[in-house]
C-alpha cells in the first residue's frame, strides 16, 4: 500500500494538514474494496483528486473511470447520459445509444454535483446501486453493469434530504465511506505552499519570471477566508503573475486582487443574506405600519375640522365618540387630560384664525384647501422602494449583488429598477 506522501506526490496534491492527510488515508483504505464512497467539501476543495486515487489503486484501474458532472446536464436528458436510449425513446433519438454505466461497466464512475440529480435519476441510480441493474429509456429490457460510484456533492445533504430534494435511502447508498475535504481556510500552513506552486506552474506557462510575496502579503494571504477555496487562490496567484511588472508582490498590491473582506480576520459568518420570504413579510409588515400612521393622521384631521366647523367642544365629543377614543385612548381612564389636549388644540386653532386676515378667504374655502390637500396626500410604494434601494446601494457601496442579496431579489431585478429609477 501506498503511502500517503507518495500518494500526493503521484496525484500533485500540496498540503500537509491532518484533516487532508486523514482524507487521502481514507481513499487509500477503500480502493481495494467496492465500497460505494460519498466525497463532501465545499465547492473548490478537490474534490475531483479522490475518486482518482480510489480508482487507481483499485482492482479496476484498467478499465473505463468517466467523471460526470450531474449539475451540467440540462434535466431532460440526463437519464439518457448515464443509462442510455433506445432508437426512437423521443424525439431526436435517431440511433440507440449506450450510456455511462454501460460503457463504464467493470471500472468508476465519478458523479459530481450528485446533490443536483433530478428526484427521477435518483430512483434509477438507487436501483443500480442495489442490484446493478438499470433500464435504458424507451426500453424494457433489464441491464446490468458492474461498476463503482463514487460521488461528490457541495450540498448540506441532510438539509436536501429534509426538504425532499434528495432521497434518504440514496444517501446512505451513496455514503457507505463519508470522505470529507477541509475547506482552505482550516489550511492555512497550507495556503503559501499552494501560491508557490501555482506562481511557478504560471511563470513556466507564461515564460515570465515568478512572482514572490512579502512577509506582510503571506500574512494577509494566509488569514484570508478564501471563499472559493483553492480554485479562488489558484486564480489569484494566475492574475498576480500576468498583471504585475513588479515581481514581489506587497500587502498594497494584493490587496487590489482580493476582495474587500481579505483585510479582515472575523469569524466565518454561515449566513448573511435572508431570504425573499423573509424580507418581504418584513416589507408587508412596515408598509402596514406606514398605513396605519397615515389612517390615524387623516382620523386626526377629520377631527380638528370639525372643530373648526362647529367650535363646540363637548358637541364634538358627543358626535365623534368612537373616533377620539381611538386617537387619545379611553376617555373614562384620563378624561382630564382628554379634555385639555382638546381645550390646547381649541386654543391652538383660534389663534391661527386671529392671525389671518378675515377678508383675504372666505372660511369655506378654506376648508375647501385642507380637504384637497388631504385628498392629494398619498404613500407611494414606489416611494418607499426606491427608498430601500437607495440604502441598501449606499449600505454596501454600491455592490448590486450584496444589495440584491440583502433585499431578497435577484441581481437582475435590482439592475433593472436601477435604470427604472435612474440611479
Amino acid at each position: 500500500m501506498e503511502s500517503v506522501q507518495a500518494i500526493k506526490q503521484r496525484f500533485g496534491i500540496i498540503g500537509n494538514t491532518a484533516a487532508l492527510n486523514r482524507a487521502i488515508e481514507k481513499a487509500i483504505q477503500v480502493a481495494p474494496t467496492d465500497i460505494s464512497v460519498l466525497v463532501t467539501g465545499e465547492s473548490g476543495v478537490g474534490k475531483e483528486s479522490i475518486p482518482k486515487i480510489i480508482h487507481q489503486l483499485s482492482h479496476r484501474k484498467h478499465n473505463k473511470y468517466i467523471a460526470v458532472n450531474c449539475g451540467a446536464i440540462p434535466e431532460g436528458t440526463i437519464d439518457s447520459e448515464l443509462f442510455g436510449h433506445e432508437k426512437g425513446a423521443f424525439t431526436g433519438a435517431s440511433q440507440t445509444r449506450a450510456g455511462y454505466f454501460e460503457v463504464a461497466d467493470g471500472g468508476t464512475i465519478f458523479l459530481d454535483e450528485v446533490g443536483e440529480l433530478p428526484l427521477t435519476t435518483q430512483v434509477r441510480l438507487l436501483r443500480v446501486l442495489e442490484n446493478g441493474e438499470f433500464l435504458k429509456v424507451g426500453s424494457s429490457k433489464v441491464q446490468k453493469t458492474n461498476v463503482r460510484i463514487v460521488a461528490a456533492t457541495n450540498v448540506n445533504m441532510f438539509e436536501a434530504i429534509e426538504k425532499e430534494k434528495f432521497r434518504e435511502d440514496l444517501y446512505y447508498r451513496l455514503s457507505t465511506v463519508d470522505i470529507n475535504l477541509p475547506p482552505l481556510r482550516e489550511r492555512q500552513e497550507d495556503i503559501h505552499l499552494l501560491f508557490r506552486k501555482f506562481a511557478s506552474d504560471f511563470a513556466l506557462k507564461y515564460k515570465m519570471p515568478t512572482v514572490k510575496l512579502s512577509d506582510d502579503a503571506i500574512q494577509m494571504l494566509t488569514k484570508f477566508r478564501w471563499g472559493g477555496n483553492i480554485r479562488q487562490l489558484r486564480n489569484i496567484a494566475e492574475q498576480l503573475s500576468v498583471l504585475e511588472q513588479n515581481r514581489t508582490i506587497t500587502t498594497e498590491i494584493l490587496r487590489g486582487y482580493l476582495p474587500d473582506t481579505a483585510t479582515t480576520n472575523l469569524p466565518a459568518v454561515i449566513k448573511t443574506s435572508k431570504s425573499e420570504s423573509d424580507f418581504s413579510s418584513e416589507r408587508e409588515i412596515l408598509y402596514k405600519v406606514l398605513f396605519d400612521m397615515k389612517s390615524d393622521l387623516n382620523d386626526l384631521k377629520k377631527l380638528t375640522m370639525e372643530l373648526m366647523k362647529n367650535g363646540n367642544t363637548k358637541d364634538v365629543e358627543k358626535d365623534n365618540e368612537s373616533l377620539i377614543q381611538k386617537i387619545y385612548g379611553d376617555q373614562d381612564e384620563d378624561d382630564t387630560d382628554f379634555e385639555e389636549a382638546l381645550d390646547n388644540e381649541t386654543e391652538l386653532l383660534s389663534l391661527t384664525e386671529h392671525t389671518v386676515e378675515e377678508d383675504l378667504t372666505p372660511v369655506q374655502d378654506k376648508y375647501h384647501f385642507a380637504e384637497e390637500i388631504e385628498e392629494e396626500e398619498t404613500l407611494s410604494l414606489h416611494q418607499k422602494e426606491l427608498e430601500l434601494i437607495k440604502k441598501s446601494l449606499e449600505r454596501h457601496q454600491g455592490k448590486r449583488k450584496l444589495a440584491a442579496a440583502e433585499l431578497g431579489i435577484s441581481e437582475r431585478t435590482l439592475y433593472r429598477k436601477i435604470k427604472q429609477y435612474d440611479l
